[in-house]
């Protein structure tokens, strides 16, 4: 990852940590709370890419576990968001280019039902039950419900922001090679023009040397006599 990219998801990442444990996390939502470091991920994995997806996603969930208020294991949502960021990071276009809102809120919801499972999953692995309790088809819903509502506001301008520290990989900054290509062409081209109306001036040049040579030789030649009336040549 390049060093703008590092820093504005470091930047995103912590201001949607603030925004979360302060906001968020006292609203008291029946079944869960919106996640506003899952709609972070997804927004800067559709446009990263999987593996810089992982990356933000680990870090990210790395810092959630150990903010204040986190009750569970370290590591335990550091792998979920990993996890996420891979699986959304994988719906990334090869143009980079979404055409359509349809793929980043389809790509929220499923992170956001997908999450939920994979929390509860682990938890279950090292002993925490309380999902048992609430209801995990509740938690799921709701989840999903307040991420859906939250990520028109949000997904998008994450995208829109982390689309500009993206430049183009055939043109670098969408310019340089367009312009280059022009004034090569147009070089190359006045060359070739310039080289096929070259020969007929250098060969009117070579005929107009031949001719002058021509001439000098004749005048270096002896010129007939003139005859004089009235006398007879011998």
């Amino acid at each position: 990852m390049r060093l703008n990219r590092i820093l504005l998801s470091a930047v995103l990442v912590m201001v949607a940590l603030v925004v979360q444990v302060s906001v968020f996390a006292r609203l008291h939502l029946p079944g869960a709370v919106p996640d506003l470091l899952l709609l972070v991920v997804v927004g800067l994995g559709l446009v990263y890419g999987h593996t810089a997806g992982a990356l933000i996603g680990f870090c990210a969930g790395l810092l959630a576990d150990i903010a204040p208020p986190a009750d569970h294991a370290t590591g335990r949502y550091a792998l979920v968001l990993c996890l996420i960021g891979y699986l959304v990071g994988l719906a990334r276009p090869d143009n980079g280019q979404l055409r359509s809102a349809t793929v980043p809120m389809l790509a929220v919801v499923g992170a956001a039902v997908a999450s939920t499972l994979l929390y509860a999953g682990v938890g279950s692995l090292a002993g925490d039950t309380a999902a048992r309790h609430v209801g995990l088809t509740g938690l799921v819903s709701t989840a999903a419900l307040y991420d859906l509502l939250l990520a028109p506001f949000t997904v998008p301008l994450i995208m829109a922001i982390a689309r500009r520290t993206v430049a183009d990989p055939l043109t670098g900054d969408g310019t340089a090679v367009a312009a280059g290509g022009d004034g090569a062409y147009k070089r190359g081209s006045g060359g070739f023009r310039m080289g096929r109306m070259s020969r007929p001036k250098r060969r009117s040049r070579l005929g107009g040397r031949t001719s002058r040579m021509g001439a000098r030789r004749t005048g270096l030649m002896p010129r007939p006599a003139k005859r004089i009336k009235g006398v007879k040549r011998l």
